[in-house]
């Protein structure tokens, strides 16, 4: 068997009518839709991998809503520091909250165990796991033991050696114990960045996509940041028993240079 999904962030829908950084978001969105379904309508499932809308208004999370109602394979989703989780509720329902308070969620598929973490907190951009997810995180890696995990969360974990590091998650070794306690972690994925990246971090594989908002340049004091409205990017995960692969499909790809925003 081999297992197959698109992870998809940083979509950052506004409601109709209106921008965000001079893109309109959820038009975005719809060529990531579209995309799934010209390009891979025979995938497993799609994860939504936070910051689904940018200023998390209900009005947001209707038109994503709305959207991601035309994706025609099972869609999982969790948020991040952009979204509001009681306008995300108010649309979705409390089915999506775990034992944790969060929007946290782990399921099987094909030999995979697929954990999805909630690393948002109200009024931090920076990630946060608390206590109660990283127990509930422990208790599901002891579940799958025998069988290979791909963690998606948010907030990267990993410093990228960018400016941006101060809001990754700046307490991880706890996630990164957790993580190692497990003998055949896959892939940690993440959005949050806008850009693209892989890591081996003692041991443990992390990547990070560039997501459907802007794109990010690398971010050194010595290279200016620069923010282009191409590429949007997905994820597209392979998994078979012995092996994981992500690959990258922009499907925007413009690379022109958004002026004129701090």
């Amino acid at each position: 068997m081999t297992l197959k999904f698109i992870v998809l962030s940083d979509l950052h829908v506004m409601p109709e009518g209106q921008l965000s950084l001079t893109l309109d978001t959820g038009a975005r969105l719809e060529r990531a839709v579209e995309t799934i379904a010209a390009r891979y309508d025979d995938v497993d499932f799609c994860v939504l991998a936070g910051d689904l809308t940018d200023l998390g208004q209900p009005a947001a999370y209707q038109r994503f809503n709305s959207l991601v109602e035309k994706i025609n394979i099972p869609v999982h989703l969790t948020l991040g520091n952009h979204d509001d989780r009681e306008s995300f509720l108010s649309v979705f329902g409390q089915a999506h909250v775990a034992e944790t308070g969060k929007i946290d969620k782990a399921f099987d598929a094909k030999g995979y165990r697929i954990i999805l973490l909630d690393s948002s907190e109200p009024g931090r951009v920076d990630g946060l796991l608390t206590d109660a997810q990283m127990s509930w995180l422990k208790a599901r890696l002891a579940e799958a033991m025998d069988r290979p995990v791909i963690v998606i969360l948010h907030h990267n974990a990993n410093a990228l050696h960018i400016e941006s590091d101060d809001i990754r998650i700046l307490d991880a070794e706890p996630f990164l114990a957790a993580l190692k306690a497990h003998p055949d972690i896959r892939q940690v994925i993440a959005g949050h960045v806008h850009l693209t990246s892989t890591a081996l971090w003692r041991g443990i594989p992390f990547t990070t996509l560039a997501g459907g908002h802007y794109y990010c340049t690398v971010d050194q004091p010595h290279v200016p940041m620069r923010r282009l409205r191409g590429p949007a990017q997905m994820a597209f995960v392979i998994g078979t028993a012995d092996q994981t692969t992500v690959h990258f499909d922009n499907y925007i790809d413009d690379h022109a240079e958004i002026m004129g925003v701090e």
